[in-house]
């Protein structure tokens, strides 16, 4: 059987529940960008857009809903996939390790995001 150790949310619940939010979450921002881009946009338009401080934060908030749906998502595919059961006693050492690339990729993609969005 699989610990929730390395899941987001301390129960099923509160994992169901963050990928609920971040979905919602997503599907406003995505609906934005569409809009924003369906009405016309150009360098200058879109870099004035993004130096709103709300524009950056609510990319950010996509940015952190992102990760978050990612690694929960993942999480669920991992432990139903890479078991003991289904691999043999190699099952847990992928899984790990599997866990642990995927927690990596996505550290590096919210930091390289927040540096985009924030820096200078």
């Amino acid at each position: 059987m699989v610990t929730a150790v390395t899941s987001f949310g301390r129960s099923g619940t509160s994992d169901w529940l963050v990928q609920r939010v971040s979905g919602v979450i997503l599907l406003a921002y995505f609906v934005f960008l569409i809009w924003v881009v369906l009405t016309g946009v150009d360098y200058a338009s879109w870099k004035a857009l993004f130096d709103h401080t709300w524009v950056k934060v609510f990319s950010l908030m996509a940015l952190l809903s992102l990760a978050a749906h990612a690694w929960i998502g993942m999480w669920a595919v991992v432990t139903d996939y890479l078991t003991e059961r289904m691999m043999g006693t190699t099952g847990n050492v992928l899984r790990i390790s599997a866990q642990l690339v995927i927690a990596l990729v996505l550290f590096v993609y919210v930091v390289w995001g927040v540096q985009i969005l924030w820096g200078y």
